[in-house]
Parts: structure tokens; C-alpha cells; sequence
């Protein structure tokens, strides 16, 4: 069995087909799935959508993307929505200087409050970083003292970086992109860390794996399993035995059941 760690099943992409993306899930063996909000209006939709749906657990959080649309009301929804019985991170929250869509310091200040919600609440954090892994790792280092609980989803670094998320006590998280022909560093890290810090992760409806990346517009989470698969001969272990420790890891990290994703 496996866990999709980190899914947009609200993305009108997947919404609008859930009854089938969910039936392809559970013949792929997908046992749970974890769905993320990353604003406002997607906070409402997961929050709607787990409490409906069995074999679905939400987080809710602001993209950094959306950082500069964060005030006191929004951080006040976010810890309401937190309560949730089925809602199981703060995220995603972080840190993009690649696209900057949000002043940076507008995206400090923000990932910053939803750590701090993430201690009060004593919820797991779900981070996204892009071209800013020493900004967000110090951070996160001084935000928690050291110790944090989490991932760091979409893994796009290297190792020093990869060991300094070890040292905060944080998981990584690998999608589609561990598959990539060109994705050797990925890969590297993969095989290095310990198996029982790596999480697997679509991030659909976006990076769908090799070998349907030209052939699928729309990921989904049954195309988890071709994440396992790499990392199982990445370093060159069964895929079962990465399918188990994958899905012990997420459902320790964010307690999540197994029932069958079904709507």
C-alpha cells in the first residue's frame, strides 16, 4: 500500500473528476492521500472535501506565493480550520524566490506566523522551498530551535542542504521529479538519506513521472507508485519494502488511517 504524502485534489483539474481519480488510486494500491491547501479558498475546499471523503486527510496553510494576501483574519481561518479532525498539517508555507510572486519579505514574515501556528497547534508543518534553501532552513533552525516536525516537500537540492533538514528532525518528500532523466542530484539524495525520513508525493496535478510525463497532461495520485519505484532502484531495494516504510513514515508524521480512497 502507499500514501500519496502530498496532493491538490481540489485543483479544478481533479475536482471536477474525483469520483474517477479516486477509483485509480485504489487500483493502484494508493491507501490514503494527503490533500493541501495553499490559500484561502482552497483551505475551505480541503476542509470541505476530507470531511466527506474516507481515505482523505487535508492540511491548510498559505502558499508563498499567496504570502502577501496573509493578515491577522487569515492566520485566524487557518487555526479555525486546523481543528478539523482530519486536518493533519500546517501547509504549505515556505519560501519561492524563484517566481517571487509575494515581496520576500512579505513570504519570511508569512512562513514565519504559520510556523509559529504550526507549535500552538502541535501540528506538522508542510514546506515548500525553490531557490531559497538557506533562507528557509535558518528560518526554519532559529523559528524552532532546532527541532522541527515536517516536510519538506518537492525535494530539489543536494545533500548538505538534505542534511540540514535531517538535522531538524524534518522528512523530505520526492515527486515525479526523482524520475526525470536529468534528476541524478535527486536521486543521489534518495538513495543516501535514511528511508524512514523520505516521504513519496505526487504533487498533482503538477510534475507527472516518467514515463507518462510527454503522454499525461494531469497527474494524479495512482502515479505514485512510479516515485516508489525509483526509489526502490535507486537504492536497489524491493519496491514492497519501500511502499512499507513510505507509508509508515506518513502515517507516523501526519496520523493518518489507510481506508480506501473512495468518494
Amino acid at each position: 500500500m502507499l500514501i500519496d504524502s502530498h496532493a491538490h485534489l481540489t485543483d479544478k483539474r481533479l475536482i471536477r473528476q474525483i469520483d474517477d481519480v479516486l477509483a485509480r488510486a485504489a487500483e493502484a494500491d494508493v491507501g490514503a492521500i494527503i490533500t493541501i491547501g495553499t490559500d484561502p479558498a482552497s483551505n475551505r475546499a480541503v476542509a470541505e472535501l476530507v470531511n466527506r471523503v474516507p481515505g482523505i486527510a487535508g492540511t491548510v496553510g498559505v502558499h508563498p506565493h499567496d504570502a502577501k494576501s496573509v493578515t491577522g483574519d487569515v492566520l485566524d481561518e487557518l487555526a479555525q480550520l486546523a481543528s478539523g479532525e482530519r486536518i493533519v498539517a500546517i501547509g504549505e508555507t515556505g519560501l519561492d524566490f524563484f517566481r517571487d510572486l509575494s515581496p520576500r519579505d512579505k513570504q519570511e514574515i508569512a512562513f514565519i506566523e504559520q510556523i509559529q501556528l504550526a507549535a500552538e497547534l502541535d501540528l506538522p508543518l508542510v514546506v515548500h522551498i525553490r531557490d531559497a534553501y538557506d533562507e528557509a532552513l535558518t528560518i526554519l533552525e532559529r523559528e524552532t530551535g532546532g527541532q522541527a516536525r515536517g516536510v519538506v516537500h518537492c525535494w530539489s537540492s543536494g545533500l548538505t542542504d538534505a542534511q540540514r533538514v535531517l538535522d531538524l528532525g524534518l522528512h523530505i518528500g520526492f515527486t515525479g521529479t526523482v524520475t526525470y532523466p536529468n534528476a541524478g542530484n535527486l536521486r543521489e539524495v534518495a538513495a543516501s538519506i535514511p528511508l524512514d525520513r523520505i516521504l513519496i508525493e505526487t504533487d498533482c496535478p503538477y510534475l507527472t513521472p516518467h514515463p507518462h510525463r510527454k503522454k499525461v497532461k494531469t497527474n494524479e495520485p495512482a502515479y505514485v507508485k512510479y516515485v516508489a519505484e525509483q526509489i526502490a532502484e535507486t537504492r536497489e531495494i524491493s519496491f514492497d519494502e519501500v511502499a512499507e516504510a513510505t507509508t509508515d513514515n506518513a502515517r507516523k508524521l501526519f496520523v493518518v488511517g489507510v481506508a480506501p480512497p473512495t468518494s
